[in-house]
């Protein structure tokens, strides 16, 4: 007795799952990357930690994954926040400058603990600036966070005096570069900061009324809803997760840059919150698809260097694939294309 096939009718449905999409894209990158590398799934421990391609790209996914988990809530406000890299390097810069410069190595100039707090206090403060001018103020998302966008830049520059901070003390490398159990630190950092956020939208009313404000924020609003503390919150949460991305790829490159670090991450943080089915438009989102939309851009970021894709090009490479994503996650696109495919038979069928 032969196996069924499934069903087109459950096929369909798979496909009109909103982490269809996202995981067939995913699946084909990996691909893609396994034909031209022969060892790019190979996975081995060594010096006491696990080592390999897959490794690697989930350890570079972390500080993107942590800022379009943030992004995620503020997009389902019906906002935007394009100041998430400059906030990365506010963060970074005053991590350094609290850590200080000492060769040594040993040496800090605030405890490792009070260096950390103080530069996801200083991030908190960002992303609780861009919630006021929003919910308060009045102000239109893009144009709110784009003030902090500009000047965010010149206050990390301002912290560092214009330079590039070298960091020594080698405690704080841990973060970004260090391992437990075998694997990077910071993805244990991301699955605490996920479960967290995943258990608030899940198993409490909070991800209800973030899908009232941004669906109506009047109508959430007249039902009671406190949808101007909700934007805040979401809004101060984003700078969070941009702070702890800051702390993560400062130490992981051991320095802080306030002009480069962060360069883009905005982009790339509204690209992988869209990639996995959140709606520009609010009320609609996904954190699976955020975490997957984060591993297809970094997966991409890794195809394009390791198949010797030219610098000046890779940009083009990477708009184009986002591009035919999205094409493919359009409901109207997929019935415009079912209408092209069905035509000749319609044409042909007798009247």
């Amino acid at each position: 007795m032969s196996e069924r096939s499934p069903s087109p009718s459950l096929v369909a449905a798979l496909l009109r799952h909103r982490l269809a999409w996202p995981l067939i894209t995913l699946a084909l990158l990996l691909t893609v990357n396994t034909v031209f590398n022969d060892s790019f799934l190979r996975i081995e421990w060594r010096d006491g930690h696990l080592y390999g391609s897959l490794i690697d790209i989930l350890n570079r996914a972390a500080p993107l994954v942590l800022v379009s988990l943030g992004m995620t809530m503020v997009i389902a406000t019906r906002g935007i926040d394009i100041s998430v890299g400059a906030v990365v390097a506010i963060a970074a810069a005053v991590a350094a400058w609290m850590i200080g410069g000492s060769v040594s190595g040993t040496e800090s100039r605030f405890p490792l603990p009070v260096a950390i707090l103080g530069a996801i206090g200083v991030a908190l403060l960002c992303g609780l600036w861009n919630g006021v001018l929003v919910a308060k103020v009045g102000m239109q998302p893009i144009i709110a966070t784009l003030i902090l966008m500009v000047a965010g830049r010149g206050i990390a520059q301002l912290i560092t005096d214009g330079q590039i901070i070298t960091i020594y003390y080698t405690p704080y490398f841990f973060l970004g570069g260090g391992y437990l159990l075998g694997l990077p630190f910071a993805l244990f950092i991301v699955a605490a900061v996920f479960a967290l956020l995943y258990l608030a939208v899940t198993r409490t009313a909070l991800g209800l009324f973030i899908q009232a404000v941004g669906i109506n924020p009047t109508a959430a609003r007249v039902a009671g809803v406190q949808s101007r503390g909700l934007i805040i919150a979401a809004y101060t949460f984003c700078g969070v997760c941009a702070g702890i991305a800051g702390l993560l790829i400062s130490s992981n490159v051991k320095s802080a840059d306030g002009n480069n670090a962060g360069q883009l991450l905005e982009l790339d943080a509204i690209l992988a919150v869209t990639l996995g089915g959140t709606a520009l438009t609010g009320g609609r989102f996904s954190l699976v698809g955020s975490v997957i939309g984060a591993l297809i851009i970094q997966t991409l970021t890794y195809a394009i260097y390791s198949l010797g894709v030219p610098p000046e090009i890779n940009l083009v490479v990477k708009a184009v694939v986002v591009f035919v994503v999205m094409l493919l996650q359009s409901p109207e696109f997929r019935a415009q294309v079912g209408v092209l495919v069905r035509r000749p038979g319609v044409r042909g069928a007798p009247s």
